[in-house]
């Protein structure tokens, strides 16, 4: 893939949630709501403070991120449908440990 979001911005893949609940009950496509979670793709270089220094971004790619329900602006890429948001719209990282126990 071809593309590198500038500054603060992040390319996220939606990860697709469960077809069944807790329960087994099966979840038709109509009643899904769109995943918050995702792997982050690729990031920018990160903000500017204004005095032109840097600000690292905190996340990287390959990440298991959770934002919010209306982030990010979707757009298709290489014919896959991607997000872009800011950074500042991720609510925290998923760490490897916790998904594993969730398993």
């Amino acid at each position: 893939m071809a593309f590198k979001p500038l500054h603060d911005r992040v390319l996220v893949r939606r990860v697709e949630s469960e077809e069944k609940t807790a329960g087994g009950l099966i979840i038709p496509d109509s009643a899904k709501e769109k995943p918050s979670e995702g792997e982050v793709v690729a990031v920018g270089a990160g903000a500017r403070k204004d005095s032109g220094e840097l600000i690292e971004m905190a996340v990287q790619a390959g990440d298991k991120i959770l934002f919010g329900k209306w982030s990010g602006t979707e757009v298709t890429i290489d014919g896959e449908e991607l997000l872009i948001m800011k950074e500042s719209d991720i609510l925290g990282i998923i760490e490897a440990s916790a998904a594993a126990k969730a398993a």
